[in-house]
Formats: C-alpha cells, sequence, structure tokens
C-alpha cells in the first residue's frame, strides 16, 4: 500500500494521497522521500467573485477538494491545497487565455503581491484535520509588453495563479520574495512537513 524503502529524508507512516494534479506540488512532496499516490479531484472552484478574502478563498476551496477527495481516494491521510495571488484587493487566479495571462501580468508588473496557499490534512483514521494558510509577498520587476507577449505566448501561464511560474521560466520576471519560495510554488514544504510528522504520517529516515 506505501513503500517504507527510505528514498530521501523522510518515509511515509502510512499510506498518504496528494488530492492535486499539480506537477508542481507533486514533484516538492516527491523530493521529501515519502511514497504517496496522486488523485485528482475536480470541483467548482471559488474565485475571486465569491467576495471571501485571499486566505478564506484558498481554505474554502482546499476544503471543497477535501471533501471530494474523501469520496475517491482510498488512503489514510489526504493532502490538499489551493493557491491564489492578491494585489490592489484583487484576487488572480489561474489565466483562462492568452489575453488574460497577458492582462494580469501586466497588472502585476513592477509591484509588490501576495500569494496564499492553503492546505488541508485529514487523517481517516483518527478523523484528525490540520489547515494552514501561508503568504509569500513577491515582487515581479517591470516587463517590457513584448517581453510579456512572447512569454504568454510559452503557454507557461495558463495553470499558474498569477500567470507565472517562478520555478520555471517565469522566474525571470520574480525581483525579490519574502516568505515562503515553496509556498509560491505552490505547496509550502517546511509547514507541511511539520503537520505531517506531527500526525504520524510521516517519519525521519534514519537509514539515509
Amino acid at each position: 500500500m506505501y513503500d517504507k524503502k527510505c528514498q530521501g529524508p523522510f518515509r511515509a507512516s502510512t499510506s498518504i494521497a496528494l488530492a492535486s494534479g499539480s506537477p508542481r506540488r507533486r514533484q516538492l512532496l516527491t523530493s521529501l522521500g515519502v511514497s504517496f499516490v496522486v488523485c485528482s479531484v475536480d470541483v467548482q472552484e471559488l474565485d475571486g467573485d465569491s467576495g471571501l478574502s485571499p486566505d478564506k478563498l484558498t481554505l474554502e476551496n482546499a476544503m471543497l477538494k477535501l471533501n471530494e477527495a474523501r469520496k475517491v481516494c482510498n488512503t489514510n491521510v489526504l493532502i490538499c491545497a489551493d493557491t491564489c495571488v492578491y494585489c490592489d484587493r484583487k484576487i488572480f487566479g489561474k489565466p483562462l487565455n492568452f489575453d488574460d495571462a497577458f492582462n494580469m501580468l501586466s497588472f502585476l508588473s513592477g509591484k509588490w503581491h501576495e500569494v496564499f496557499t492553503s492546505f488541508v490534512i485529514y487523517k481517516e483514521e483518527q478523523a484528525l484535520l490540520r489547515e494552514r494558510t501561508i503568504c509569500s509577498k513577491v515582487y515581479l520587476d517591470v516587463i517590457n509588453p513584448k517581453v510579456l507577449h512572447a512569454y504568454c505566448s510559452s503557454k507557461e501561464p495558463y495553470d499558474k495563479a498569477g500567470g507565472y511560474a517562478i520555478q520555471g521560466v517565469g522566474a525571470f520576471m520574480v525581483q525579490k520574495i519574502e516568505g515562503s519560495y515553496t509556498n509560491v510554488v505552490g505547496l509550502p514544504v517546511t509547514e507541511v512537513v511539520k503537520e505531517l510528522l506531527d500526525i504520524g504520517a510521516i517519519e525521519p529516515c534514519a537509514s539515509v
């Protein structure tokens, strides 16, 4: 059901599912050496029109994913997360198309914005629920419109909150960051590890 062999600094102590289709979150969790399965769920996520603050929005979306994941994912521990970008009282999710991505990044260009990621961890065995919301601040350089046009044409922005990938080509736009880098990628690893250790879902791998 899960591999107890050491493949990194940690190993799973029980069966774990990441209820997300995000390859970035999958890569971050894989880097820890933890065995898990991916169990993507399809829910109607809330957006900026909901009237919720960015921290409440991402937490509500993470809970929506958890409620669906509990129906279809057959593991003891579930991890769900949601990310959004917040700037000048506007909430930005994933751009829908080229124009949406271009307008989004034009708005963020030369400004500080906040990246909110909420994650929830549920342990079925003991009905344990852990939830956290982490905020990081990012400053994007002033980007020439022709450069933005070229970046948006690369199609990298389309499944990224805020329209850019800090771990990808979009890193060239990021001038400063305050707070958790992995939070901007999509999963605040430091906090996730703390919660997984605390509920006994993972353990240090002494043989590494």
